[in-house]
């Protein structure tokens, strides 16, 4: 039996090549019970395929491979479960409309008397819930009514029911809200705290620096480093990841000498979920909105845009005011929206990238039937996408290269004044700082922006001035370079600031 602080898997000189391409080479992994274990590098770093070869997906080249000190090969993915390895990815791998207990036994049902035994099926997934803490679930319970973060503990209890000593957590956070994010918190320290070795795989700092007791880097598929957590700061993982500072994601600041005049202004703005919305943006500036999940934050850049549209008080755009009902009409008046949901709302996954940089111009505007082939590539050459051919399906780009497609939609039909909700979620280092320039130059030619974030140093690195929304309300306004303190301060209602 592992004992917590005893290594259970250690990867010795992984290599891996793909047509000749290393894709990993020589690195080295340990996981040990009940420790949080950060894996970290930007995309295309190689962390997907030491996770795919952690689970049997692929064999590695060179190396060793070894559980609780014996060396093993896995030829297949069973091999790893049965050696105790899961993996729970970004994207769910469950039935939405059999239950709890149906999907945590898919295809291992227990059977008596030549049919399966339901009964047996969920009580033994209520003794792993009730194990893990998760009493809540009911076993009989349709996967399809649960919440997202009540399908990650069905995806983590299915993986503990073939006896998991390591899980291996693909960017765990990226579909969850604010809220359900302490609730992992609180599920990670669970498995920890009950020996299991956790793989932690995210691009988040604050969540990395929050559970991980140590942290791997990886780069170019090469590894870098492993040191303590507590032993790193911010700046330093930064620069093992990407070879440069923290301070080189964010570009420089607007002067006020850069700064024109108002594009947008709200005056007493509301509808059922805002109310008193009072500010201005100007053409080349970032106004940052900070705010807890369910502030109202996220309502306001969807009033903007006419998604739910305000119905009390004004609206001006470039100084005259204006009534946006639907989106289609805030097109038309220069107003581009980026959505938090990118692959919900802001792209066609099964579209080129062509189709998904015209999508905008070709339905919201009249006339816009389409671009000169060379004015698009220059288009997507400014955003430096990087793919085989505008005609790949955007489906298969990377996350970064898929934001950079949906801020590409919008360049091409020229906005005046542009609303970005969470522009770099689930995105890495290097595509976070490639984002970050491109919006800065985008305010540098005359575009206001109004920028969401939940990640503080993004919005307090980014925004020329800071609203605070709390409980449907602007509770105030900070200026540039505030700290996270202040911020939060007025986040929770703690503390009360100017109204701009």
């Amino acid at each position: 039996m592992t004992v917590d602080g005893d290594v259970v898997v250690r990867l010795t000189g992984i290599t891996k090549s793909f047509l000749g391409v290393p894709v990993l080479r020589g690195v080295d992994l340990e996981l040990r019970a009940g420790e949080v274990h950060a894996l970290m590098g930007e995309n295309g770093a190689g962390k997907s395929t030491l996770l795919k070869v952690l689970a049997g997906v692929h064999r590695p080249d060179s190396g060793r491979i070894e559980v609780e000190g014996e060396p093993v090969v896995f030829a297949t993915p069973r091999d790893a479960q049965e050696a105790g390895i899961a993996i729970i990815h970004q994207e769910f791998n469950l039935l939405e409309h059999r239950t709890v207990a149906e999907n945590v036994h898919l295809g291992r049902e227990p059977v008596r008397r030549g049919q399966v035994d339901r009964r047996k099926m969920e009580a033994d997934t209520k003794s792993l819930l009730d194990w893990l803490g998760e009493e809540g679930i009911d076993p009989a319970e349709t996967v399809t009514r649960l919440s997202v973060a009540q399908k990650q503990v069905v995806e983590i209890v299915k993986a503990l029911s073939t006896d998991a000593r390591v899980l291996a957590m693909d960017e765990p956070t990226a579909a969850l809200a604010d809220h359900e994010v302490e609730l992992l918190y609180d599920l990670v320290d669970r498995l920890r705290a009950r020996g299991i070795a956790i793989l932690y795989v995210s691009h988040r700092m604050r969540e990395v620096f929050d559970l991980s007791k140590r942290i791997t880097v990886l780069k170019d598929g090469a590894f870098v480093t492993c040191a303590l957590t507590r032993e790193l700061t911010s700046d330093q993982l930064v620069r093992h990841m990407v070879g440069r500072s923290l301070d080189a994601l964010y570009p420089d600041r607007a002067s006020a000498d850069d700064l024109g005049d108002v594009r947008l202004a709200l005056r007493g703005a509301g509808n059922g979920r805002v109310r008193g919305i009072t500010f201005e943006v100007r053409a080349g500036e970032i106004v940052g909105i900070a705010g807890l999940q369910g502030s109202g934050r996220s309502a306001i850049a969807r009033a903007i845009w006419g998604v739910e549209p305000f119905t009390a008080g004004t609206v001006e755009v470039d100084g005259v005011e204006r009534r946006i009902t639907d989106p289609r009409a805030a097109v038309r008046l220069g107003i581009g929206y980026v959505t938090e949901d990118r692959k919900g709302e802001g792209l066609a996954l099964r579209q080129s990238i062509r189709d998904n940089a015209l999508l905008v111009r070709r339905a919201a505007l009249t006339g816009g039937a389409g671009r000169r082939k060379s004015d698009l590539g220059e288009l997507l050459k400014s955003v430096a996408v990087v793919a085989r051919g505008e005609h790949q399906e955007v489906r298969y780009l990377s996350g970064g290269n898929q934001q950079k497609v949906v801020l590409a939609k919008w360049l091409a039909v020229g906005p005046r004044v542009l609303v970005v909700d969470e522009p770099t979620r689930g995105i890495d280092v290097g595509a976070k700082q490639a984002v970050h320039r491109l919006l800065r130059d985008l305010a540098r030619n005359g575009v206001a922006i109004l920028m969401i974030s939940s990640e503080l140093p993004e919005l307090i690195g980014m925004s020329d001035r800071i609203l605070v929304v709390h409980e449907g309300a602007i509770a105030g306004e900070l200026p540039a370079g505030t700290g996270e303190e202040a911020v939060m301060g007025l986040a929770t209602g703690h503390t009360r600031g100017e109204v701009a």
